[in-house]
Parts: C-alpha cells; sequence; structure tokens
C-alpha cells in the first residue's frame, strides 16, 4: 500500500544525512519534500500542510536542535504525528446490546458485502454466534452473493423474498435474530452515492430505525481523496463510529489511511488486505507509522502466525525434531499453515529492511506454493515418512507425475533438508538453555 509514499519519505530524510544538527534551513528543506510526498500519495492539500506545520513546529523545538543525529530524530517525529494523525491507538468495535447491530455503509462498489462477511467470520472465530441481513434490495444478486459468501463461512443470511423496503428487512433481521440467540446481527446495505440526497435519506433513516451498537463507513482506498469527501457526507447523515478501509493490496497511494481520520475525527477500524475471508486486519495506527516509514511490522507478523499455526501441532513438531523423525509430512503442513498467514510480499513487508528488497519481485502465492504441492502429491506414502529413500529414479518419477523436473524435486528435497537442520539446531539450542537454567 505505501510503497511510493516510503521511498519519497526516505529521499526527503536523506536532506539531513551528514548534518551536525537540525537547522531552521534544513528542515524547511526536508518539510518541503515531506509535503510533496504526502501530496504525491494523493493527501488532501490542507491535511498534508497541517501535518508538515506541527512536523516543523517540533523539529526546530529547543530539545531537537542538539540532537546529535538529526535524520533519526527528524524520523521519530513524522513516526509520531503519522500514528497521531491516524488515530492514537487501535479502537475496538462495539457489540453492546442483544443482539448487538453492526450496520454497514458506504459507497457503491466499495467493498461492504465482502467486508460484512469478513466481519462476521472475524466475529464467529471468537465464539460469538452471528446472523448477516441481506438489505440491500437494489442492487441485482446483492443477496445471492451475500449468501454465498454466508455459505463459505458458515454464517446464516436473513433476507425476505420480493421485499424492497430495506429498513423492513433489517427490522425483522433483529427480531429474529435475537429470538434465535444470536449475538450480533450485521447488516449489509446498498451502495449509495453521497451526491444521492433519496438514498442518503433512505440510510439516515435506516440508522434512525435500527439504532445500531456499531456503524461503519466502507470505503475503497484508491479511491484517495474522494474518500475523504464521502467520508464527510456519510458522517453528516448517519454519525458513523469507524471506518473500513477495503482494498489496501491494491496499488494504491494510502492518501485516504492518512486524511480521513483528520478530517471527520473518526477512527479507521479495519482495513481489508485481500480477497480471501480471512484478510480483515484490526488498524493500528502506530504499526501502519512503522510500515510507511520502512521499520516492518513485527509485531502484526508475530499476531498473523499465532492464528495460523496450530499449538498442538508445533508442539509434535518440536517433539518429532528433538528425537529426529521430522518427515516430508510435517514439512508440508507448516508450508501449508504458512500460506494461511497471507500473501508473501505482505508478511515479507512486515520485516523491518526485507520488504524493499522483495516489492520488485514477481512473487504469487499460488504460483510459489503449486510446483512443491504437485511435487508433494506425486509422492508415495512411504516416501513422504522416508525421504531418505527418495533415490534417482524415484525423483525422476515424482518429477514425472507433478510436471516438473528432476532439479525441482532436488530443489524441495535440499529446502526440506536445510529446514530440518535449521529447526533441529534451534530446538537442541533451547534444550541446552533450559539444561543449563536448571544446573544453575
Amino acid at each position: 500500500m505505501f510503497e511510493n509514499l516510503t521511498e519519497r519519505l526516505e529521499k526527503s530524510f536523506k536532506i539531513l544525512k551528514g548534518e551536525g544538527k537540525i537547522t531552521e534551513i534544513n528542515v524547511a528543506e526536508t518539510v518541503k519534500e515531506i509535503r510533496r510526498a504526502l501530496l504525491d500519495a494523493d493527501v488532501s492539500y490542507k491535511v498534508a500542510k497541517e501535518f508538515c506545520d506541527r512536523v516543523k513546529n517540533k523539529a526546530i523545538g529547543t530539545g531537537v536542535l542538539t540532537s546529535v543525529k538529526p535524520q533519526q530524530m527528524m524520523v521519530k517525529i513524522v513516526h509520531d504525528e503519522l500514528a497521531d494523525f491516524m488515530g492514537s491507538g487501535n479502537s475496538d468495535i462495539n457489540l453492546k446490546g442483544n443482539p448487538a447491530v453492526v450496520l454497514v455503509a458506504g459507497l457503491n462498489g466499495s467493498g461492504k458485502t465482502t467486508f460484512s462477511a469478513k466481519l462476521a467470520l472475524r466475529l464467529k472465530k471468537k465464539g460469538m454466534k452471528v446472523m448477516l441481513a441481506a438489505c440491500d434490495t437494489f442492487r441485482p444478486a446483492a443477496i445471492e452473493q451475500l449468501k454465498t459468501l454466508g455459505d463459505g463461512i458458515q454464517v446464516p443470511v436473513f433476507s425476505i423474498d420480493g421485499e424492497s423496503d430495506p429498513i423492513k428487512v433489517a427490522k425483522e433481521a433483529i427480531l429474529q435474530g435475537g429470538r434465535q440467540g444470536y449475538a450480533v446481527i450485521i447488516i449489509d446495505t446498498a451502495g449509495r452515492l453521497a451526491v444521492d440526497q433519496e438514498l442518503m435519506d433512505e440510510i439516515r433513516a435506516m440508522h434512525a430505525a435500527v439504532k445500531p451498537s456499531e456503524s461503519l463507513f466502507v470505503v475503497d482506498a484508491m479511491t484517495g481523496q474522494d474518500a475523504v469527501a464521502s467520508a464527510l457526507a456519510f458522517n453528516e447523515a448517519i454519525d458513523y463510529d469507524g471506518v473500513v478501509l477495503t482494498k489496501l493490496d491494491g496499488d494504491t497511494r494510502g492518501g485516504a489511511a492518512l486524511s480521513i481520520k483528520a478530517v471527520t475525527g473518526k477512527p479507521i477500524k479495519f482495513v481489508g488486505t485481500g480477497e480471501k475471508m480471512e484478510a480483515l486486519d484490526v488498524f493500528y495506527p502506530d504499526r501502519a507509522a512503522d510500515r510507511i516509514l520502512g521499520m516492518g511490522d513485527v509485531v502484526s507478523l508475530v499476531e498473523k502466525a499465532q492464528e495460523a499455526i496450530d499449538e498442538k501441532e508445533a508442539r509434535q513438531t518440536r517433539k518429532k525434531l528433538a528425537r529426529n523423525q521430522f518427515t516430508l509430512v510435517d514439512f508440508y503442513n507448516q508450508i501449508q499453515q504458512v500460506r494461511k498467514m497471507g500473501d508473501i510480499k505482505d508478511l515479507a513487508g512486515m520485516i523491518p529492511g526485507v520488504g524493499k528488497q522483495v516489492k520488485d519481485l514477481d512473487i504469487d502465492n499460488d504460483k510459489a506454493f503449486k510446483s512443491t504441492e504437485a511435487i508433494y502429491h506425486s509422492m508415495t506414502p512411504y516416501e513422504r515418512e522416508h525421504p531418505e529413500a527418495i533415490n534417482g529414479s524415484r525423483r525422476r518419477r515424482i518429477a514425472d507425475g507433478s510436471g516438473t523436473s528432476v532439479a525441482d524435486v532436488n530443489k524441495l528435497l535440499k529446502q526440506f533438508e536445510n529446514s530440518r537442520k535449521m529447526m533441529k539446531m534451534a530446538v537442541d539450542g533451547s534444550l541446552q538453555a533450559r539444561l543449563k537454567n536448571l544446573r544453575g
């Protein structure tokens, strides 16, 4: 998302490289470049100017003038201001009520229906009983789309055949959901343009009728400054509680993320990072600031790993490594768990210093794992459990069966062997450390 902005900001900081201290002159030059970078990222001029004024005022403060490393100090100032502009911290979704009602509103094509399903899955994984309400009665096949998504995540979708009044559908969904013991009802509404007064009046009436515990405005991050104007119009209509930025995995410059909170005062609560139902993240301003400045986001990476990796399986793998029983079956299962974590380039971007190295590489998640899976499935159960038995003739057979080459098979077996050695060293090292502590 923030690749271009990251590069431009890095260039602006180079103005201070080698400078003995921060002065009004070199600060002015740096801030000028920062403002250009923000404007190129589709941040509104007013927001960019306010941001740069705050950075400049902080930078020329008495405590900063004596800094021996002005470049690092400027990075810290910009980081803190970025985090503050996007929100002082993450904001939780309000799910009070019996049932709690979440109203999802936004522009046409912003991704409301997909977000509604993603949110339903997220809450379901937390043990909540969730129902989706199909209240987009205008768009052709909108109800069918929501039902398809609901079936995929095994969440029921409430709708009324032939009913064109979305408010009636929403009220009935809340009534039926409450009777059936659902904890959360997510109302998916029709997309509407902010200039369409009739439809804006309708969403205003919907909000007043269902009295949601949480109202969310969904906006496509690729719309840039237009997103801010729409955010203001919808906020005036329903006074929503938070913003959802979708399609952050697309070719977007990030201006909406930097502008919306500053203009509307409403926090960004969620961000959509991909097409899969699991690709929905809580928005953390400080972590976003880290990524904008190329510092990575290790905390989010660890959280994704915790969600994807099965603890019981991890313990079993550790035991197998200690007994030297780690097989290709275990290796394949670990690859599948890594795959659940998301896009490889996105994950790499969370590691400090790595994102810049892989951003220009042509990495396709499906292509990256497809040959590995094909080779694995061409092996016999015995070969998967006893990789040492895979001789030359077996390798040729596996390559022919998987549509790959012997070199590809050799490469996979080499990766497996290297992984086993590295993991064995890690396990042995931790065992040695524990033994040392016990002796102590």
